[in-house]
């Protein structure tokens, strides 16, 4: 692992019905059966049934999920926060 300052971020999980993760950057997407989006770490998704967000704030990068959760995925590491629009209209 090299020694690139990364933020803090954790996850926090429940009997797999409450999630609570912190060092949220951004917020891609959600509805009940997957929620897209970015943290200290890079990109996420927290997959489930009936996934509820109670809490969303990115200033204090705290995001909490009520649901089933069944899987949490990470993806790019270098994609931390929301690609721009043109970013995502090159894609």
């Amino acid at each position: 692992m090299s020694n690139e300052s990364i933020g803090r971020h954790s996850i926090v999980m429940q009997d797999c019905t409450n999630l609570s993760i912190s060092g949220v950057t951004d917020a891609d997407s959600f509805d009940e059966t997957r929620i897209q989006l970015f943290t200290e770490c890079g990109e996420m998704a927290v997959i489930g049934e009936n996934l509820h967000v109670n809490e969303m704030n990115v200033d204090t990068g705290r995001l909490t999920v009520e649901g089933t959760v069944t899987a949490i995925i990470y993806g790019d590491r270098a994609h931390r926060k929301r690609p721009g629009f043109l970013a995502r209209l090159l894609r």
